[in-house]
């Protein structure tokens, strides 16, 4: 390669950062001694957090420059997979501070990096393999999934590369689920998109850090149309009931089509199916909370979901009362607060909303060509994104049941991390007393979802803004009035009020072995499962994002859907290739595994007595979140365990 590219390809490598840069060029060189240069200057996995020096940071682009100029002329790496020790400390130095072992074999599976041996993938089997052998005889199989978002297209896809029939039932127009229903401005996810997406289809042409809607849409859209999902989906259908037949061991699938035009006939088209195995693919988050307010129905403006966003709406000129501060708040009074004459936001509590690096940054056509070209630099800048928004933060989440911090925090981790929120609110709104008195939480840290902040301070200086902590007393025709006679006029009332998480799976009727009924089971709010997945009396039904599965510290719901299709999958594979039915989660099994979760949770952030939460139940059960840290649920569902299971055959 000419002189010139060299100067092309270094230039490139501006938009790289020196961390995954250095572990790149130890892949292409066997230049460990690198190693040694760098630790002095890195004090976490955030990029914020090196100080490489200039000169040294150059040294390295120099060198990379050079060895992608010789291996385009045929030079291989000298290193591509080093041995699992020496990842391990390559990792450590990538982030400032030791990664355990336990860690390695999760990470090495979620960046796509390989070693050369298997001294540390072993721990990865903490459980031993299905007990009951395989035949070579494949049993004829057929799957249903109830919608087509994140987690039902993961499920769909790894179904498809193992040949097995499905068949998915969404009720909206297009797959993503609820990135496909919300449409607010300024919706956007709060996870690094290089974090946020599938292990197995890394996306390195992300338009932002943190990207808006738009984009993961398109980007489940593609997933989608590569795995050829699209074939096997039902859209605008709705499932009612699921059904479970004893004397078959199948499922029967009730399903509805909605009518798209105009006919003579408005009933819409009802389907049945019978299926082997159902995976209900729905979630928490998809049936919209909608607060009871007096006199709501008096209104006369517009009453706006931010799950149920018009697609013409116009708030441009028009007074907005916006009831709700938590993740869509967050996003969308940002983005409207300079089109509308005026923003009251009516608070019923703060919301820890902090500092996020990158939050609003673009990604370079430098840095793209980076992730794309330079080999091994894609898997080091996701290992270093999974790590910073991993397990890091999972020890505040912990009480201390010695520490005396009142409600304000929770153990001495717990208070520098409150320390360093209320430093960042105090730095937005200086000069603002009379706000900071109304933001500043008045629970511990991780009490609730800690938000990105996305100029939610610099929206509430505005003039055309106003912060009302006051509860609503009452809706009238264009206003609402708060308990102290406050009158706030109103055009638009927008509900950033969140979803009926506790409500599971409904509203579908969804009947077990002996006609048992899931509402019968978990009445309104309190639902349970083993892992999240499955239940007593509903064999071969498997939950994703179901009870007891929200990461409430970090991590990724891709994340989680990819742990919880590797669990349930190996379970169809058993209905597939062994003389077996169906599976039954045991009774036994079950219940220990809740007892256990309601134990730890019990000593985690959101039992707190100083947090209220939609975490919980009307009974005061958190029943929406998980007390593991990633790395203790991602080895809870490496590989089911059959002995788990009653078997029918």
């Amino acid at each position: 390669m000419p002189h010139s590219d060299f100067s092309s390809i270094r230039a490139r490598l501006e938009g790289a950062n020196p961390v995954p840069l250095a572990m790149s060029l130890i892949h292409l060189t066997g230049d460990l001694s690198l190693l040694e240069h760098i630790v002095p200057h890195i004090r976490g996995a955030w990029e914020h957090l090196e100080s490489i020096p200039p000169a040294l940071a150059a040294d390295i682009r120099e060198r990379m420059a050079a060895c992608l100029v010789e291996m385009s002329t045929g030079g291989t790496p000298v290193m591509a997979q080093p041995s699992s020790l020496v990842i391990q400390r390559m990792m450590s130095t990538a982030v400032g501070e030791q990664v355990s072992e336990a860690y390695v074999p999760m990470l090495l599976e979620q960046v796509g990096l390989q070693v050369s041996d298997q001294h540390m993938l072993n721990l990865a089997r903490t459980i031993t393999p299905s007990e009951v052998p395989s035949r070579p005889k494949t049993n004829a199989l057929h799957v249903v999934i109830i919608g087509a978002g994140a987690s039902g297209l993961c499920a769909a896809i790894h179904l498809g590369k193992l040949g097995i029939p499905y068949t998915i039932f969404e009720k909206n127009a297009e797959v993503g689920g609820t990135w496909y229903e919300n449409r607010y401005p300024g919706c956007a996810v709060d996870t690094p998109n290089h974090f946020y997406q599938f292990s197995f289809e890394p996306n390195n042409n992300w338009p932002n850090y943190f990207s808006q809607r738009d984009a993961i849409q398109a980007y489940l859209e593609h997933c989608a149309d590569k795995y050829e999902v699209r074939k096997h989906i039902r859209f605008n259908t709705e499932v009612s009931s699921v059904v479970f037949d004893e004397a078959t061991q199948t499922w029967s699938i009730q399903a509805s089509q909605k009518t798209t035009k105009q006919t003579t006939d408005d009933t819409d088209r009802v389907e049945y199916i019978q299926a082997n195995a159902v995976i209900c693919a729905v979630g928490q988050l998809n049936r919209p909370a909608i607060p009871k307010l007096p006199g709501l129905e008096q209104f006369q403006g517009q009453v706006v979901h931010t799950a149920q966003w018009p697609e013409h709406l116009d708030v441009k000129g028009k007074k907005i009362a916006l009831i709700g501060t938590g993740a869509s708040a967050v996003q969308v009074g940002p983005a409207i607060a300079a089109q509308v004459e005026s923003l009251a936001v009516l608070q019923r509590s703060g919301s820890w909303v902090v500092r996020r690096p990158n939050i609003d940054g673009v990604v370079s056509e430098d840095t793209k060509w980076v992730l794309n070209n330079v080999p091994f630099y894609a898997p080091w800048y996701r290992f270093q994104l999974f790590w910073a928004f991993g397990d890091g933060l999972f020890e505040a989440l912990k009480i201390d049941p010695t520490w005396q911090g009142g409600s304000e925090s929770i153990s001495a981790f717990n208070a520098r991390l409150r320390e360093s929120m209320v430093k960042h609110i105090r730095r937005e709104l200086a000069g603002r007393d009379d706000l900071l008195k109304k933001v500043v939480p008045d629970f511990p840290p991780f009490g609730k979802r800690v938000l990105g902040d996305a100029g939610w301070y610099s929206m509430l200086k505005r003039d055309n803004v106003r912060l009302e902590t006051g509860a609503i007393k009452q809706v009238h025709a264009k206003a609402v009035e708060l308990e102290d006679g406050t009158l706030i006029e109103a055009d638009i009332l927008v509900m950033a009020t969140g979803f009926q998480a506790g409500r599971m799976l409904w509203p579908m009727d969804i009947q077990g072995r002996g006609g048992v009924t899931i509402r019968q089971k978990w009445g309104d709010d309190d639902p349970r499962a083993f892992l999240g997945i499955t239940a007593p009396e509903f064999p071969n039904f498997f939950m994703m994002y179901g009870p007891n599965t929200n990461i409430g510290h970090g991590g990724s719901a891709l994340f989680l859907a990819e742990c919880q299709t590797r669990y349930f999958m190996g379970l169809i594979q058993a209905l597939r290739t062994q003389p077996i039915r169906s599976v039954e989660c045991r009774q036994e099994v079950h219940d220990r595994y809740n007892q256990e979760i309601d134990s730890l949770l019990g000593q985690l952030s959101w039992s707190h007595p100083s947090v209220s939460t939609w975490y919980k139940n009307a009974k005061g059960r958190i029943v929406t979140n998980q007390p593991w840290s990633l790395l203790d649920y991602w080895r809870l569902t490496y590989e089911a365990k059959l002995s788990d299971y009653h078997l029918v055959g």
